[in-house]
Parts: C-alpha cells; sequence; structure tokens
C-alpha cells in the first residue's frame, strides 16, 4: 500500500449528499466554535491586559514625590518631583528623569521629599 495515493482513498469516499434528505444546517450553528473560541480569547487574553493596563494607569496618576519605586530598568529610587511625563528621582547619589511609563512599581508610599 502506497501513502502517497490520498487521491485513491478520496475516490473510495462516499459523495456528499445534497438532495431532499439532508438536513439544513443553521448559519449561528456553524459559526458557533469561532464565537466560543473569541469569547475564550477575550477572557484569557484581553480581559486580564486591559485590567492590568487600567492598574498602571491608575498607579501612575497616583504618584508623589517621597514615594519609593522601581523603574522597568530596576532603578530603585525616591521620588523627587512629578511632571507631566516625567519623574526626577534620587537613587543613592544619582539624580535621574526618568519617564512615567517606566515605573513598574511603587515600593512604598512615603512623605514629601524636599529638594
Amino acid at each position: 500500500m502506497r501513502l502517497n495515493c490520498f487521491s485513491e482513498f478520496l475516490a473510495l469516499a462516499a459523495p456528499p449528499s445534497t438532495g431532499q434528505g439532508g438536513a439544513q444546517q443553521n448559519p449561528v450553528v456553524a459559526f458557533l466554535p469561532m464565537i466560543l473560541l473569541v469569547v475564550v480569547f477575550y477572557f484569557i487574553l484581553i480581559r486580564p491586559q486591559q485590567q492590568r493596563a487600567k492598574q498602571q494607569r491608575k498607579m501612575l496618576e497616583s504618584i508623589k514625590s517621597g514615594d519609593d519605586i522601581v523603574t522597568g530598568s530596576g532603578i530603585v529610587g525616591t521620588i523627587i518631583s512629578v511632571k507631566d511625563k516625567t519623574v526626577t528621582l534620587r537613587s543613592g547619589d544619582a539624580k535621574f528623569e526618568v519617564t512615567k511609563g517606566s515605573i513598574t512599581e511603587v515600593i512604598d508610599a512615603g512623605t514629601p521629599a524636599k529638594s
């Protein structure tokens, strides 16, 4: 038996019935697996990502001077001042100005720092 003769197997199959005996399938039932797949993707992938983005925006709106933060690159520091799109922070003896988007976590909401 040759495995590369798949067309011979297809020729032996019965033809699809298209006539009075076949029941009509509802179009909604035909698309039901696709609809279920979209719903599952929404609840597993899209919705949790939207919630994380909402928490990140809320955290960035609530930062103030004196908060201890961690940036995306791993710099830990204390916020000195907050501007529209950037924050100035002190880490050790250095003073940095980073974008708000690079802040990943607020470690401790402290008292306002003096600049």
